[in-house]
């Protein structure tokens, strides 16, 4: 009898210290003390002198809702923003934002300026412009984005890059800030005006205190923009290279440092193949490739990378993979980097997920998580962006969800808004991506595994994702005997908290998005 009691103390002492950490998915303790329940503890080595890329940013876009929310009462915009771009933690160590690292300011074509005539059905889609129809510019326009804008330096967002879905309206071929049968919408006799107009808003942006680091003047050129849907317009690969000729040697006449990013590819096939958009793809060979007639790699403002966006090639599996290595590949022979500026679930994606629908829950985190790993490990993406920071869409397109109002409404946060934090609010720019082995017991379609490292290599930041509800109890063994200082994790019942670290094997116990942080002993 004693000893059965004996036992069944035991076995309750372990439920006890099992459920200490119940909601954040995992915790730390001795390691002879999984083994002594039969569980095995698993190994990760982490390698800091073996470098992949090298990290800028992670980022998201104000379109389309900001040019409202920053118009919204004080409190509800400043919480909305804090979430975005806080650097700062609570008193029980939980970050209170993201800490995102870029933020994209979208430059409007001035689709608003004309109403219904816009074309553009949904007045949300429509947006303002610093210049308007007589031609003259007034810096008051585009009032709530500007806030979003300047929030987001009070709160040392480190870069801001301003993107257009158009040129503006002034300057299109249609009047409008869509194309007409699937052509570009703006003439060659006006590159040099259009030039004009980006330089005089990066000035008129910097006299309201907003230095922009980058400017991205093209959005998937593959597709047609003609519905009206929103803004937009296709390029050819030759028109992008013209225009970013003449928008380099304007902002040299201008003394404007900005960096030009390009060139927004709708997919990221399309950097590496023509696919179905013959003078449209396989843009890194054409803009990066010396050789080519379309080499432009040599500009003196071009940013030496190259953006695409991950829609449509997350799913199946192979897919996912395959498609990013042979761009990395692709990327390695002409010696330029990637970065992942835009995405967000859309489509069916093979039946894994449906774009369609809001989900404020894990189900759309932990896709997002996988989307994040695989494009920062097959593709060595040194930037990632998600689509929009705030939607009021019934779309799994949001990182914060609000009522369609323009002047006052509901706002919530979602798992993929503290998903995306596990990423951004602790790999900072400068960061290096690093290798990693799991060992033969951890199974990799249960665990995305993934390490980061400070330049001074004395710090080591790993995120694991769990996909799955397969436990993992896991020890990390790195050359330079790092110790864990910190965790933070996602999970149902978790946004980002932190859990306090007493010993050095973690728990993971379900589906979560986890990241530690090491420091090398003293």
């Amino acid at each position: 009898m004693n000893i059965i009691l004996l036992k069944m103390l035991s076995r309750f002492i372990y439920i006890i210290l099992s459920l200490t950490f119940v909601g954040c998915s995992f915790s730390s303790k001795e390691g002879k003390e999984e083994q002594k329940h039969g569980k095995t503890t698993s190994l990760i080595t982490v390698d800091v002198n073996t470098e992949f890329q090298e990290i800028e940013n992670f980022g998201a876009s104000d379109a389309w809702s900001c040019q409202f929310v920053g118009n919204w009462p004080m409190a509800k915009k400043d919480s909305i923003a804090n979430w975005l771009f806080s650097k700062e933690f609570d008193a029980k160590g939980n970050p209170k934002g993201i800490g995102l690292s870029l933020w994209r300011f979208n430059l409007g074509a001035g689709s608003s300026f004309q109403g219904d005539n816009s074309g553009i059905k949904d007045t949300w889609r429509r947006a303002e412009s610093f210049l308007l129809p007589n031609g003259n510019y007034d810096w008051t326009k585009q009032k709530g984005q500007v806030w979003f804008a300047q929030k987001a330096k009070e709160l040392e967002v480190e870069n801001l890059l301003v993107f257009l879905n158009s040129p503006p309206v002034n300057l299109t071929i249609t009047g409008k800030a869509f194309a007409k049968n699937g052509k570009t919408n703006i003439a060659p006799k006006n590159y040099k005006q259009f030039a004009k107009y980006l330089a005089t808003c990066i000035k008129g942006m910097e006299n309201m205190g907003l230095k922009v680091d980058y400017i991205s003047p093209f959005n998937e050129p593959q597709w047609d923009w003609s519905d009206g849907g929103q803004e937009g317009t296709p390029y050819l690969n030759s028109e992008i290279n013209s225009i970013t000729k003449v928008i380099n040697n304007q902002f040299l006449a201008d003394h404007i440092s900005t960096k030009i990013d390009i060139t927004e590819a709708g997919q990221i096939n399309y950097l590496y193949q023509d696919d179905n958009r013959p003078k449209r793809g396989s843009q890194i060979d054409y803009f990066y490739n010396p050789n080519s007639d379309g080499y432009i790699g040599d500009l003196d403002l071009l940013n030496h990378s190259i953006s695409a966006h991950s829609y449509f090639t997350t799913s199946p599996k192979k897919q996912l993979i395959d498609q990013r290595i042979k761009l990395n590949n692709t990327l390695k022979n002409n010696d330029v980097k990637y970065w992942m500026s835009e995405y967000c679930i859309l489509g069916d994606n093979a039946g894994e997920i449906e774009g369609n629908g809001k989900d404020v829950g894990m189900n759309s985190a932990l896709y997002m998580a996988k989307v994040i790993h695989h494009d920062l490990v097959d593709a060595q993406a040194s930037a990632w962006h998600w689509w929009t920071a705030i939607s009021a869409y019934d779309y799994k397109d949001g990182l914060i969800y609000i009522d369609k109002n323009e002047s006052n409404g509901a706002y919530e946060d979602s798992k993929m808004l503290w998903v995306l934090g596990n990423y951004s609010r602790f790999i900072r720019p400068g960061y290096k991506r690093i290798k990693t082995i799991a060992d033969e017991s951890i199974n990799t379609d249960d665990f995305l595994i993934s390490a980061f490292t400070d330049s001074k290599k004395n710090k080591v930041i790993l995120v694991i994702v769990a996909l799955t509800d397969a436990e993992l109890n896991f020890d990390l063994n790195a050359n330079n005997k790092l110790v864990p200082k910190n965790m933070y994790t996602t999970s149902s019942n978790c946004n980002l908290k932190h859990v306090p670290i007493k010993n050095t094997t973690i728990h993971i116990t379900e589906p979560s998005v986890t990241t530690i942080m090491y420091e090398t002993k003293k």
